[in-house]
């Protein structure tokens, strides 16, 4: 990227949708950090990092497409092959050069990791260090109630139909939606929140960041998850050093794909379980995270520590 740093600028992505970007932090600093959020959030779940972060790095956040600001698509496009694409977009104009630290939280982690299997060439030379967050490599629906009812719409082979179907009543859906209610915010507290991590100030917070993604968005990338394999991608990944995050009480992303991507990963990672805390890990306990991102950014040599 040509020019000052900072603001808010429009990346098109490889098929023309536009991709909002914002840039912040140190911009004389060697390194730069692109954090990538978390399916129906925005670049505003990262707020509790800023702070940690600004005076280490330059900073590049950046939203899903058809999250926060930045355009929508074709439902076709609703994948985490795509999403990951729009990372690279986002990569390429804006830290054309020098040592970058990529984060992704849920399906920003999934994100990343695609990117390390489309692009692999980028890791050591260009990208020096990953923290994977509340995130999996895959095999999500491989258990538990949805696993179940996964099987068996696949056995009577009416998994293609029922995600159709899922995104053709979605309009209607949205139409009707109440934001807000007591009803979504018993939800977001059992799905986002842990054991004892959920204030009712964060859960509203969170409530309202996750309700602003419209259901058509949330209906097409549903079909993404059921198929999510990114474990390939790991050997990728080894080349850096890379933090893996996971929540103790995560009932979205368990702490078991942590740990089995830190196992994959090998020696080279470092894993942290917070306990108590749910797949919203990054907003509720913000110091845990903060340390574990400052401790990468050590790790990966003197461009992390320079403003340290």
């Amino acid at each position: 990227m040509t020019g000052g740093w900072g603001g808010s600028l429009g990346v098109p992505a490889d098929d023309g949708v536009p991709l909002h970007v914002e840039l912040t932090g140190d911009p004389q600093a060697p390194i730069t950090v692109v954090l990538t959020h978390g399916f129906t959030a925005s670049l505003e779940e990262w707020a509790a990092q800023l702070p940690a972060l600004r005076g280490r790095a330059r900073l590049v956040l950046w939203d899903h497409r058809g999250h926060g600001r930045s355009g929508w698509t074709r439902l076709t496009r609703a994948t985490i092959d795509q999403t990951g694409r729009d990372l690279g977009a986002v990569l390429d104009a804006t830290v054309p050069s020098g040592p970058v630290v990529l984060a992704g939280h849920s399906m920003g982690g999934m994100s990343v990791m695609a990117l390390a299997r489309q692009r692999p060439e980028l890791f050591g030379p260009r990208v020096v260090g990953v923290l994977l967050l509340a995130t999996s490599a895959g095999g999500l629906v491989r258990t538990g109630l949805v696993g179940r009812w996964v099987r068996l719409l696949r056995r009577l082979r009416l998994l293609t139909l029922w995600l159709a179907a899922l995104q053709l009543v979605a309009p209607a859906l949205e139409r009707r939606r109440r934001r807000g209610s007591a009803a979504g915010r018993r939800f977001t507290r059992r799905y986002l929140f842990g054991r004892d991590d959920a204030d009712p100030a964060r859960v509203r917070q969170v409530q309202e960041l996750l309700e602003r993604t419209p259901y058509p968005v949330t209906m097409a990338f549903y079909s993404t998850f059921v198929d999510h394999d990114e474990e390939a991608a790991l050997e990728v990944l080894r080349r850096v050093p890379v933090t893996v995050v996971a929540a103790s009480h995560d009932r979205l992303t368990p702490a078991r794909h942590a740990r089995r991507m830190a196992d994959l990963l090998g020696s080279g990672t470092e894993l942290v379980v917070v306990p108590g805390a749910g797949h919203a890990v990054n907003l509720t306990r913000p110091a845990v995270v903060n340390a574990a991102f400052v401790a990468l950014l050590d790790r990966v040599g003197p461009a992390g520590r320079a403003a340290g």
